[in-house]
């Protein structure tokens, strides 16, 4: 076990896995525990925020889980407010939840458009919103916004609610950081590339592999030029350094996670 969080309560959002394996949320909820981190661990399934939590209680760390979703209001107010009523703070805040529509602004109903925002953006402005004012009476915080290289580049899937919400969570995260810097509360994104994460199976089969899972995996590995995707324990990691006092004079910038796919021509 590390000592980078110790002491420190970690408000996860997405802490759960959308499938079977390590997704970004769940890795960084147990990575955060295991530098001595308590994990409050929120996820729209209920049962997937408790494996997250049974994981980590089963490694001697100290988590609990909570079940809300995150695109209403009145659900993120309850979850923040049982955060601190459990552990009496809230230290470092990671929005981490996000869902794939692969349909362009033609064929998306309003509605789907909707959703995806509700869900990929609108969360993490309520995040901040109830997270902020207890991180300001404490006079120190650390905010971690998983955005996408989606989010600065096309990347060949016709995602346009994708590529919006994770490009509008950039300049939100920046005005947030600028804002809040003398009051002692950090904010930062991360920007991950092609992943090999639980997400990815069902939405993307369809556009890489012809259905196959297996050959999706093969094209998008071909795509990244160490030639494999990433994975989430390379997203935690970069997490746990936003987080930590490692980067107590990093705000307000994107750490790129992407094997330098965004740095390639073509």
């Amino acid at each position: 076990m590390g000592e980078r969080m110790r002491d420190r309560v970690c408000l996860v959002i997405g802490a759960g896995s959308s499938g079977p394996g390590w997704g970004n949320g769940k890795a960084a909820a147990a990575l955060y525990a295991r530098e001595g981190g308590k994990v409050f661990c929120v996820d729209l399934r209920a049962e997937a925020a408790e494996e997250t939590v049974e994981i980590i209680r089963g490694e001697g760390g100290e988590a609990t889980a909570h079940a809300a979703d995150v695109s209403k209001p009145d659900q993120v107010e309850a979850l923040v407010k049982r955060a601190k009523e459990v552990y009496g703070r809230v230290d470092v805040l990671h929005n981490n939840v996000g869902i794939l529509d692969t349909r362009g602004p033609v064929e998306l109903p309003v509605e789907d458009w909707d959703r995806v925002m509700d869900i990929n953006l609108k969360s993490f402005f309520l995040t901040c919103k109830h997270v902020l004012p207890i991180m300001e009476a404490q006079g120190k915080g650390a905010i971690v916004n998983i955005s996408s290289v989606a989010g600065i580049r096309y990347t060949g899937v016709p995602y346009i609610t994708y590529y919006t919400s994770k490009g509008a969570i950039i300049p939100f995260t920046r005005g947030i950081a600028l804002q809040y810097a003398p009051k002692g509360i950090r904010a930062n994104a991360i920007l991950p590339g092609l992943m090999n994460t639980p997400m990815i199976v069902e939405p993307l089969k369809g556009h890489y592999g012809e259905g196959s899972v297996d050959k999706m995996i093969e094209a998008r590995d071909a795509q990244c030029p160490m030639g494999h995707m990433g994975d989430a324990w390379d997203v935690a990691n970069a997490a746990l350094f936003l987080a930590s006092d490692d980067a107590k004079y990093i705000t307000g910038t994107e750490l790129i996670v992407d094997g330098g796919l965004s740095a390639k021509f073509s």
